[in-house]
């Protein structure tokens, strides 16, 4: 029987450490779960937040209706010559699929190393780094309709995946609940170094022919180097996209700033360095009142204890103005806002 709790804090549940309170709050740990919940028709009428690791989300207010923590675990794998089928259970750490794959030595995920959140939650963002994305490797994931009860596989054209962007961001938003995802992964790897400064680490550490697992711990160094630790002081990772814009855009944006950190995108546009942009307008390890950007790197804003989702909001609104009027680019926000 689930037990449907009321008024239960946040805090532990979203990784910017945001005291905010649900109204309603339950933990599926089995898909069974989600047909028993919804049974209710109380629940299909109610507001609802689907949580998987919180760490893509920043919470403005208290939520006054249902919080679905997911908390599906298991990881199947089978193996077929060279290619390695992984299927994992939408609550499982997204981190600790990485490692059981690096560890095994199935390769296709190892640049997403350390990138914080659940498995399930990993689709809906299309998550990516260091030249890696996760429809890269993505075969299917199956999930649950909330209006019918009925569960669904949606395949790599179904979920229409873009720069961060899915299906169940945009037609599909709130429909469905993700409870497993199934990767293409393979035994021979095809190492990735060219993104990024892992290059240049795996050169400081005497690397010339590295591994899988010698990407990915280079992309964790990397990454803590980089990014706080949601443990000790609370942050959602990258706060802003990168943006992408046209190349007559980009021309414009190059004649007068001719430093700007660039990269080509699909359809010949150009993606620019968010954090280079906000760093140069003054933003990096700066504070006010309970909320800044991250020392060491601009792109993370952070929660020095206390601080509301109304004021972390506000302080990114001052980023976002202040790139537009400098760069003309207008930054997007990565994390979801739950207002």
């Amino acid at each position: 029987m689930l037990q449907i709790q009321e008024n239960v804090s946040l805090k532990n549940f979203n990784t910017f450490g945001i005291d905010a309170k649900a109204r309603y709050f339950v933990e599926i740990a089995h898909q069974d779960d989600l047909v028993e919940l919804f049974a209710d028709p109380q629940w299909q009428q109610t507001e609802r937040l689907v949580l998987g690791g919180g760490s893509n989300l920043l919470l403005v207010t208290d939520f006054d209706g249902l919080v679905i923590r997911m908390n599906i675990r298991g990881i199947e794998h089978r193996i077929s010559h060279n290619d390695v089928f992984v299927e994992a259970g939408g609550g499982e750490v997204w981190n600790d699929l990485v490692n059981f794959c690096v560890a095994r030595g199935y390769a296709g995920i190892e640049n997403l190393s350390l990138i914080p959140g659940s498995v399930g939650a990993s689709p809906i963002q299309n998550i990516g780094a260091y030249g890696v994305e996760l429809k890269d490797a993505f075969v299917s994931c199956r999930a649950f309709e909330i209006a019918t009860g009925a569960f669904k596989t949606f395949s790599k054209a179904d979920c229409k995946f873009g720069y961060r962007e899915s299906v169940f961001k945009s037609e599909l938003k709130d429909q469905y609940i993700i409870v497993s995802v199934k990767f293409h992964l393979s035994l021979i790897p095809n190492i990735n170094t060219q993104y990024g400064a892992i290059g240049q680490e795996l050169a400081n550490r005497g690397i010339t022919s590295p591994t899988i697992k010698d990407v990915s711990q280079v992309v964790s160094h990397i990454r803590v180097s980089k990014l706080p630790d949601p443990t000790t002081i609370g942050n959602a990772g990258s706060f802003f996209k990168n943006p992408v814009i046209a190349q007559h855009e980009f021309e414009t944006v190059h004649t007068k700033f001719p430093d700007v950190v660039n990269y080509p995108a699909a359809d010949g546009q150009v993606k620019l360095a968010a954090g280079w942009l906000i760093e140069q307008c003054g933003w990096k390890g700066k504070t006010i009142g309970h909320t800044g950007t991250w020392k060491n790197q601009a792109l993370v804003l952070v929660n020095h204890g206390g601080a509301t989702g109304t004021e972390i909001y506000n302080f990114s609104s001052q980023i976002i103005d202040s790139v537009y009027a400098k760069f003309g680019v207008m930054l997007q926000r990565e994390v979801n806002i739950i207002s």
